[in-house]
């Protein structure tokens, strides 16, 4: 806290004592920082430790052309999955924020739920009705059609995947919009620039830090699937993961390619803070907070809003379709109305208190990070990533590997899935908080702490009206991720411990789709409920007309 010295040198406040503030002081900050952090690296001393078991002829499996084919195919993938999902989720950011689209406040929530259905759902989903013998097959087979292109492969597996993770790049870069002066934008509109030069020349470069955010969001959870690239049959570095510790008893190759992922997501992560930089744009007019106009899109409507519903068709209303419509075959084929409520609850209540400790785990790395320049917030950041980027399933052995040494207590325990919720989707909490802090101009609370403010008050009237929208995406954003976890669930779970992920993939794995199909809606439900209103708060305010 600053005190404001008087002519005699005396600090003012001398005739009355202050209390000391619960405000964390600047230095607890790399602290609390160094220990998540410390969390977030287990997997990768559980990977250094493997790695050194491994003999020199598994060592000689970097060098290998499958290996490095391997890597290109992986970061081939991711490439065009973040480019397809930033020029679906931008202009549907913005649509559903700025825009004078129709019913604006629905599709806010439209756009986002696709992200409720997991990978390997929406690629099953995709097979079974736009594959060479789909559902879409059977309608056309009276018009002579026998065969629809086989989907599979690169594209295929670019189509599911861009589907489930354009709503990252949607969801922060609309948190972001709302958080920019609209100021800007009216002056650009006042020199004569059309709406859609607004948006290209201004818009856009303003919400560089949200889109990089979100883009990095998909590229890294690209890097990481694992049921949509399997099912869609194109190999990347995740199954081929999946498929040596599965197969091999030596784990020690399987952990050398861990860590090449690994490495290949730091790449990623630096060349993103290398692209958007320091970027930071603050709000004009010492913080305050004024709502932004309504662009009216004139001709454009028409095109908008076929944009708007052919997106939700396609990512969302399709998987959903073809999900209820096995699950009414199999009642009409006599099958069980298999709910499994409990599956349900358990599936909350486990994501839930994941979401919660991933937001208090991030809040420390954020504020440290996007306030410092030293070397240690620069290290942080890429340090948060080192989970996300590995597949679930080699998170989950790193912890039953040192839990089972060190911590037997909470070996197979509800908290041990919460911290591998915390270890894969953290960017998922950090980065969304992060690009709030740095929409915050720093010297508007400084002033209000020079002025005599409180620390505590600061943080209550200035610095959380300012990231509340984005930690609540950032939480929402890991509890629907956790939801749809699977590997890291099943390895960790207590004994007789069942989600709605596990129940969908037991029935979907041996093949029964219809029965995988009730649980998978009742996934999709819960999942939607939170999304809904997280949804909503995109656009809460009524937005007064230019």
């Amino acid at each position: 806290m600053i005190e404001t010295p008087t002519h005699n040198g005396q600090e003012r406040g001398t005739a009355r004592t202050r209390r000391p503030s619960r405000f964390p002081r600047p230095r607890a900050l790399p602290a609390a920082s160094a220990v998540v952090c410390a969390l977030l690296l287990l997997p990768l001393l559980y990977l250094v430790i493997r790695g050194t078991q491994a003999t020199p002829a598994g060592w000689r499996l970097i060098l290998r052309w499958e290996t490095v084919e391997l890597a290109l195919r992986s970061l081939g993938l991711a490439a065009a999955v973040t480019a397809a999902s930033t020029l679906l989720g931008v202009p549907a950011a913005w649509l559903a924020t700025r825009s004078d689209l129709p019913g604006r406040r629905i599709w806010a929530v439209l756009f986002a739920l696709p992200l409720v259905i997991p990978s390997y759902i929406a690629a099953m989903t995709f097979l079974s009705s736009l594959g060479p013998k789909g559902l879409f097959q059977q309608l056309l087979e009276p018009l002579g059609i026998e065969r629809l292109p086989d989907i599979g492969g690169f594209v295929g597996a670019a189509i599911v995947l861009t589907a489930v993770s354009y709503p990252y790049v949607y969801l922060v870069t609309a948190a972001g919009i709302r958080g920019l002066d609209p100021s800007l934008e009216e002056a650009a509109r006042t020199l004569g620039r059309t709406p859609i030069q607004v948006f290209r020349h201004v818009t856009v470069p303003m919400l560089r830090p949200a889109i990089a955010a979100g883009g990095l969001l998909v590229a890294l959870y690209t890097l990481h699937d694992f049921g949509g690239v399997s099912l869609m049959r194109f190999t990347t570095f995740t199954q081929a993961i999946y498929l040596q510790y599965k197969a091999a008893f030596d784990r020690a190759p399987a952990a050398i390619l861990s860590m090449m992922l690994v490495l290949i997501a730091l790449v990623v992560v630096v060349a993103e803070q290398r692209q958007r930089g320091r970027a930071a744009y603050h709000r004009s007019g010492g913080g305050s907070k004024r709502p932004p106009g309504v662009v009216p899109l004139g001709s454009w409507r028409t095109p908008a809003l076929l944009f708007a519903a052919g997106l939700v068709a396609f990512t969302f209303l399709l998987p959903a379709g073809v999900l209820l419509y096995w699950a009414i075959r199999g009642l009409l084929r006599g099958g069980p109305l298999n709910l499994t409520l409990s599956a349900a609850g358990s599936s909350v209540l486990v994501s839930g208190i994941g979401a919660a400790l991933a937001i208090l785990a991030a809040a420390p790395v954020a504020l440290y990070t996007a306030r410092s320049r030293s070397r240690g917030a620069r290290l942080a950041e890429p340090i948060s990533y080192a989970g996300f980027a590995l597949p679930g399933i080699v998170v989950a052995l790193a912890l039953v590997f040192i839990t089972a040494r060190f911590a037997p207590v909470i070996y197979q325990s509800l908290f041990l899935v919460a911290i591998a919720y915390v270890i894969l989707f953290f960017p998922q909490a950090s980065e969304p908080m992060r690009m709030g802090l740095r929409q915050l101009d720093p010297h508007v609370e400084q002033a209000a702490r020079t002025m005599g403010a409180r620390p505590v008050r600061v943080v209550r009237w200035i610095t959380l009206p300012q990231i509340l929208p984005p930690t609540l995406a950032g939480a929402a954003l890991v509890f629907l991720t956790a939801m749809k976890e699977l590997p890291a669930t099943l390895l960790l779970r207590p004994t007789g411990f069942e989600t709605l992920a596990t129940r969908v993939w037991t029935s979907a794995s041996a093949g029964l789709f219809s029965k995988a199909a009730v649980p998978a809606l009742l996934l999709l439900v819960l999942s939607a409920i939170p999304l809904f209103f997280l949804a909503g708060r995109i656009d809460v305010e009524e937005v007064r007309p230019d």
